[in-house]
């Protein structure tokens, strides 16, 4: 029979957890011994346990056209919504990145829909153009599901695309388009998206040629618990083929779905916000991946006093000021930070905020 202690020790000794192992560490863990102990573990695995990094960068949306019909997403606009749809101008671009540089950043986040007439040519004159203007820019652009779809678009191989974003300017790439990475839930919220599998396919390929990638989840919508666990296993199991001495995931971030106005609130899912569920997820996910070091608390959906006791539970990084964020706030998530504001809270919590790059180089 399994014994809570027994699964504990086994993740202090960097063992991989079975999926039954998670489940009942989600399942029958008393909440305060599991953060104990996934605060432990974090002790163990940082470079220094007083310390928690955050980061200044800006979200931009390259566009709002989407084919995917999320149904958690507010956000994008289908191809005939002509009076919505817009693409991101270079003279857009220009001054947000103005402005980032003007707040002490150098990343943008680049997101965007899965739109059907942009293909790799139109990526790679982007990337290009913005490495022109602003060399020391980095790229944190696309998703694995945007690279699925500009593959199929431009008829080419998940590698060779990747390898032509790369050579155009893309420094790493995001975990956005995760979800819950299990078929059956896809099928349901993301009907058109690219599929679990695809996921998995572009992560993989972009851990081979060394491209620095996250992982994220996006919870509390139509998944069970258990299926919370397999997501973390599927994430786990992936950066366990990380070839020897390549980045594979730097970081794991969860995040709640908000309902606000979304499909899927109108077919009676909605957001049921607990801070302790939330507790319970990154607690179980600090002891679950075992090969991944980092895990962001998401103050912008869950709240600073939260965020604040993720840090205590597992988390070692706060996340970004997020000077700009379109997607998750259009669905309910109002929560803001500014530089000042964001280290006040890692130090209302009790550690040292350190300013990092997306690598988690301490700046």
């Amino acid at each position: 029979m399994l014994k809570l202690s027994d699964i504990y020790a086994k993740a202090h000794n960097g063992e991989p957890l079975t999926y039954q192992e998670g489940c009942l560490l989600y399942d029958t863990a008393p909440l305060e011994e599991l953060a104990y102990q996934a605060d432990m573990l974090r002790q163990k695995l940082v470079a220094d346990p007083t310390v928690v990094t955050w980061q200044i960068d800006r979200n931009v949306n390259i566009t709002n056209v989407c084919t995917s019909g999320c149904l958690f997403c507010n956000f994008h606009c289908k191809p005939h919504q002509t009076d919505r749809h817009f693409i991101t101008t270079i003279d857009q671009y220009r001054a947000k990145i103005e402005r980032l540089y003007e707040l002490g950043g150098n990343q943008l986040l680049l997101q965007g829909g899965m739109h059907p007439k942009l293909g790799i040519e139109f990526y790679e004159e982007l990337f290009r153009e913005l490495k022109h203007l602003y060399p020391t820019l980095r790229l944190h652009a696309l998703g694995a599901p945007e690279v699925a779809h500009i593959a199929k678009v431009s008829g080419l191989t998940t590698r060779v695309t990747l390898e032509r974003l790369v050579a155009a300017g893309l420094d790493s790439l995001p975990g956005a388009g995760a979800e819950i990475l299990v078929p059956s839930v896809r099928k349901v919220i993301s009907p058109a998206k690219p599929s679990v599998e695809q996921w998995l396919e572009v992560m993989h390929e972009a851990h081979l040629m060394n491209l620095p990638t996250s992982a994220t989840m996006m919870y509390g919508h139509i998944e069970t618990p258990h299926q919370r666990i397999e997501h973390l296993i599927r994430i786990r199991d992936l950066q366990a083929d990380v070839p020897q001495g390549h980045y594979g995931f730097i970081a794991f971030i969860p995040w709640i779905f908000c309902s606000k106005g979304t499909q899927l609130e109108k077919r009676g899912v909605t957001s049921h916000f607990s801070p302790l569920e939330y507790i319970r997820i990154i607690a179980t996910a600090r002891l679950v991946l075992n090969n991944i070091r980092n895990i962001q608390a998401s103050w912008l959906t869950v709240g600073k006093a939260t965020a604040q006791l993720a840090l205590h539970s597992g988390a070692n990084d706060f996340g970004s000021i997020m000077i700009e964020e379109n997607v998750v706030s259009s669905a309910g998530a109002n929560n803001h930070f500014d530089a000042t504001s964001i280290q006040q809270a890692i130090r209302e919590a009790g550690f040292e905020p350190k300013l990092r790059d997306q690598l988690y180089n301490l700046l």
